[in-house]
Formats: C-alpha cells, structure tokens, sequence
C-alpha cells in the first residue's frame, strides 16, 4: 500500500510558502529544503555559516524524529550554499551530524537562498 502522509515538526520553523516539511511516503520521509530559520520566531538565526547550518542540521533531525526516521537513516542530502567558499565550514558542521557512515550528498553553489540566508540542505532518509 502506497500511503501519503504530511509531517509537521514544531522542532523546526513552519514552512514559508505552499509546501510540506516532509512528506513519508514508500517506505522513505521526503524532507523538504530547510533553511537556517528559529523555530520559535521564524526568523532567521544569528552567526554564520557554522552557525546557519547546525540550525538547519537541527531542524532536520527533529522532522525526521516526528516522522518515524531519523539523521542516521538519511540516504541522500543535497546542500545549497550561496558560496562555495563556505565549503569547508559546512563539511566540519556537517560531520558532527553524520559521524558514521554518512549519506550520500550533493553541493550546488546558488545565486540566492530565500531571506538571505547563505545554505539550504533538503534530505531523503529511510521511513
């Protein structure tokens, strides 16, 4: 049976335009893109890049603890970055999340990220 299910996380901001957090659906949680925004407030949080990507590292994880999953059984994250530069920032912060066995990954570098921010990371993990 090839059920739909929404996932909402308080553990992460709602999202900012007509799309789901997650959707679970064939045995997978499909984890919209997340961006480095406060839950509580909505806005985005202070710092930098190492900053920006352990908010959205957080925001991550809780969606994926609400739905059933969780970091360790992510498959596939694509990472969005305004500057490459930053590249080496991210991978540190990154890794703390993905100690073991982590999965496998794209990085793009973008012209812009919505409010400002300087990275995106959307994820595929097992249901």
């Amino acid at each position: 049976m090839n059920e739909r299910a929404v996932i909402v996380s308080a553990g992460a901001a709602a999202a900012i335009g007509p799309y789901s957090q997650a959707i679970r659906a064939s045995g997978f949680v499909f984890v919209s893109g997340q961006i480095p925004l406060d839950p509580a407030t909505g806005q985005v949080v202070e710092g930098g890049i190492a900053a920006q990507t352990e908010r959205v590292l957080d925001s991550l994880r809780a969606i994926l603890e609400d739905s059933g999953s969780g970091l360790e059984r992510v498959v596939k994250t694509t990472i969005f970055l305004v500057d490459l530069a930053t590249f080496a920032e991210v991978n540190e912060v990154y890794a703390r999340y993905f100690p073991q066995a982590p999965p496998a990954r794209a990085t793009v570098q973008v012209a812009a990220l919505p409010r400002g921010v300087g990275i995106e990371i959307e994820a595929v993990a097992l249901a």
